[in-house]
């Protein structure tokens, strides 16, 4: 009988030169960074499609603020301007509502408007900021924003600027309102 090392020793060389199941050994080490790889691009295409949604959404939706359409009826809330943009976003529909924030605010001047500071993390959470969608005339910069969960596990990490998990998606668009009244007049900041 041969003792335990002889024997383990031998398996050890048998193992070594065995070319049985070389392929699925080869495959699982491939399959990972393959799958984190699939997973991201996945990822980054979501993220890039619902970005471009958010920022056409929110230039039909600001149109009506800017021709007055949106003033002039009677419903010029925040909800209503939210419905508008998620109304322009109809494939993520049964998501907008939980997962976006709007902001208008009006300026006296573009110089004034280009030093205006995103939104930040406890502005968001309180649940949003200004809503003035100004009156003819008033330059306006109107602000959507829109909370995304990430999927892929990897980029977790690297895209959640938000620290639950999540990416914050904005668009805004900056414009002089249409003189489309002479008889009100002109707005106030918030």
């Amino acid at each position: 009988m041969r003792s335990f090392p002889s024997r383990l020793i031998e398996f050890v060389t048998r193992f070594g030169r065995a070319e049985r199941g070389a392929t699925a050994v080869e495959f699982a080490l491939v399959s990972l960074p393959l799958i984190a790889l699939i997973l991201g691009t996945l990822e980054l295409a979501m993220i890039l499609l619902v970005v471009t949604s958010l920022e056409t959404a929110t230039e039909r939706a600001s149109r009506m603020i800017r021709t007055g359409e949106f003033q002039t009826s009677a419903a010029s809330t925040r909800a209503d301007f939210k419905a508008l943009v998620c109304g322009g976003m109809s494939w993520l529909s049964s998501q907008c509502n939980a997962n976006l924030t709007v902001t208008s605010q009006v300026f006296s001047d573009f110089g004034t408007l280009a030093g205006s500071p995103p939104m930040t993390g406890a502005t968001f959470v309180a649940g949003g900021g200004c809503f003035a969608p100004g009156n003819p005339t008033d330059i306006v910069l109107v602000r959507a924003y829109f909370t995304w969960p990430l999927f892929a596990p990897l980029l977790n990490t690297v895209l959640d600027n938000t620290g639950h998990g999540n990416r914050l998606l904005s668009a805004a668009t900056a414009f002089r309102n249409e003189p489309y009244s002479d008889a009100l007049p002109v707005g106030a900041a918030c």
